[in-house]
């Protein structure tokens, strides 16, 4: 298998499914539509929903039940971007190499699209409902649809970076930066892979392993994006390096160095794939995934 070139044609299928499930952009408030597709559009990895697909193929899933959830994942991952950049919160200019959706459509539309992906990505996944296939499919929506909701809200991402914002400015300890990361980026990540097993019909301590496995995946993500944002350039990063620091915030980096902050990567990563490796269950470009992401360099 050739990665990079199944990468790109896989990220490119995902980037049909995702525009198909984007509102039309019409009506009287079709400028909140067109901010909202912009933001989705503006380019990205599509590594949440890339997650969910392949999680959801590895344990023999087939229909398009999970295409639902993975447009759903895509909108509330880009709402959560098109807030953080916000001059509230990050106050980012460029995002993806673009400007952002607060830069190109102001402040109080940047705040109004994040809210519409918000609310169309739950109408997107509850529209499962719709085509599931008998009693155990609507079981299986629903049961995707409770992960989806917990992981985006207090008790997941929207949590971590609520800790996030209340700690800027301030030195925060290793235990408190790991809860911020846990939350603010395992969380959606952990949902991703949770809900492509729980569509797929895994069982209950395959859903739990794949929670943890995502967990690292996240933890090691972010501390590689601490490095990523000390060693890298605005072409690479497609957004201005430094920006932590800029906003006076503690990272992994400023916490124990990038000697230390490389080594965690490696640590974590490792355990990742090691609990990957150990599900019965197979699938060789999720783990070549995994690690492409880890070891990305933008």
């Amino acid at each position: 298998m050739n990665f990079s070139e199944e990468l790109k044609k896989r990220t490119g299928e995902t980037e049909e499914i995702i525009e198909g499930f984007l509102p039309p952009e019409e009506g009287r408030q079709s400028l909140i539509m067109e901010a909202m597709n912009y933001s989705v559009l503006a380019g990205g990895k599509r590594l949440r929903p890339l997650l969910m697909y392949e999680t959801y193929r590895m344990f023999g899933g087939a229909g398009e039940t999970v295409y639902r959830f993975m447009a759903a994942m895509e909108m509330i991952h880009t709402y959560s971007l098109v807030h953080d950049d916000l001059p509230a919160m990050d106050d980012d200019r460029y995002r993806r190499g673009k400007l952002t959706t607060h830069a190109r459509y102001g402040h109080a539309m940047g705040i109004l699209a994040g809210d519409g992906l918000l609310n169309f990505a739950f109408e997107t996944a509850a529209s499962a409902f719709d085509c599931a296939d008998g009693e155990e499919e609507l079981r299986r929506a629903a049961k995707a649809l409770q992960i989806l909701a917990r992981k985006a809200g207090v008790y997941g991402m929207i949590g971590g970076q609520a800790v996030d914002v209340q700690e800027t400015g301030r030195a925060v300890d290793e235990e408190t930066l790991l809860f911020i990361y846990e939350l603010k980026t395992g969380a959606l990540l952990e949902a991703s892979m949770m809900i492509g097993a729980v569509l797929a019909g895994a069982d209950d301590g395959e859903v739990e392993l794949l929670e943890q496995i995502a967990s690292d995946v996240g933890t090691a993500f972010q501390i590689r994006d601490d490095i990523l944002d000390v060693t890298g350039t605005l072409e690479t990063l497609g957004k201005p390096a430094n920006s932590d620091d800029r906003n006076e915030k503690t990272t992994y980096v400023t916490l124990k160095g990038l000697e230390k902050a490389s080594e965690e990567v490696e640590r974590i990563s490792e355990r990742a794939l090691a609990g990957l490796r150990s599900l019965s269950c197979k699938n060789e470009f999720l783990l070549e995934l995994i690690k492409a992401l880890i070891y990305r360099e933008k």
